[in-house]
């Protein structure tokens, strides 16, 4: 398997080198080409069905107030998405991605016919202050819900999907996770999540750091139970079932890549698969990012999350895979190759 994957990296390599350019002028686009290509594991690869799945939940960490927002925002903002007007549903529509919004744990009763799809199996998570945020049976089961979703997506013939989330709290979990994972210093985990000042953030790093302090779980799974979000516990499920399946996986910012680093913690070979759309300025996802050594597509600060980073990276990729399968070769267009004629 190494043989070949070394093979076809190699003649792509040697694609990309032959179109009718300098030598890596087309810089990022040329290392996303290779890559696509490589989990394709074809000198002609292709974007097929897009999709971004976009889970929700509450978070019981919100009654000692971290957030600035009340936590009914987040049945709000579902309302929003299916009703299109969020940023993701903009986006999504401009580069024809097909959205799918989840209810993972939300406080809320969603009305019958609202385009929610309701995999609940809490009414968000418990306060970590006082208990774990999940079992680690629930949190499996949130997991196995996520791999569901990514099976669907699958079957209908998408072979690159991404994820996004909604839940108001849940910058808490992932400074956590990232911090309990990746031994990053606690402080420099925490950013302004929704919108803190710097008293409310210095409140949030205050209770973060009794929680971090109160549990000391072993493994990666119980550390996600501990620490996780039911949207977060169901994004980790997804990139691994999408990982199984060889699709290609966008990861999104500081909340859903906090998924990815869980789902990396658990099978380290699922970053293979893995492309991060964008570097957050919400504080800790770049040190996150450079952990999984990733290299963001884009660089243009935003921290809406909701899988808005994804939509907005997905016509980088149809750029690079058009230029590795229509740009013309030095030969076919009968153009000197000056690599070759040094």
């Amino acid at each position: 398997m190494i043989n070949q994957t070394i093979m076809i990296q190699e003649e792509l390599q040697r694609k990309i080198n032959n179109r009718t350019k300098p030598l890596g002028s087309l810089g990022k686009l040329e290392k996303l080409a290779l890559k696509i290509g490589t989990v394709q594991n074809t000198l002609t690869p292709e974007l097929k069905n897009p999709a971004i799945l976009v889970f929700a939940a509450d978070h019981g960490i919100v009654d000692e107030g971290v957030s600035p927002c009340p936590k009914e925002i987040t049945w709000q903002m579902v309302m929003n998405f299916v009703r299109g007007g969020a940023g993701i549903n903009v986006f999504s529509r401009q580069h024809n991605i097909r959205l799918r919004v989840i209810d993972a744990g939300v406080d809320y009763d969603f009305p019958a016919g609202c385009n929610v799809e309701n995999r609940k199996l809490a009414r968000g998570t418990r306060n970590m202050m006082h208990e774990p945020a999940m079992s680690t049976e629930l949190c499996r089961q949130a997991m196995d819900k996520g791999a569901e979703c990514v099976r669907q997506e699958f079957e209908r013939g998408c072979n690159i999907i991404g994820f996004g989330e909604m839940g108001i709290g849940n910058t808490s979990p992932a400074s956590l996770l990232l911090h309990k994972f990746a031994g990053i210093p606690l402080d420099e985990c925490v950013g302004r999540g929704a919108g803190l000042n710097e008293e409310g953030v210095q409140h949030k790093y205050n209770v973060l750091k009794q929680v971090a302090a109160k549990y000391n779980p072993r493994t990666p799974l119980e550390t996600l139970a501990t620490f996780g979000g039911l949207e977060i516990a169901m994004i980790c499920g997804g990139v691994l079932e999408a990982k199984r399946l060889n699709m290609l996986i966008i990861a999104d910012g500081f909340i859903a890549s906090s998924g990815f680093l869980t789902a990396y913690e658990m099978q380290p070979d699922v970053l293979d698969n893995v492309i991060f759309s964008h570097a957050s300025n919400e504080h800790g996802h770049k040190a996150m990012v450079e952990y999984m050594k990733g290299d963001p597509v884009l660089h243009l600060d935003l921290r809406l999350g909701e899988g808005t980073g994804v939509a907005l990276a997905y016509p980088v990729l149809q750029s690079a895979l058009l230029f590795l399968n229509e740009m013309a070769s030095f030969e076919d267009a009968a153009v000197f190759d000056v690599e070759k004629n040094r």
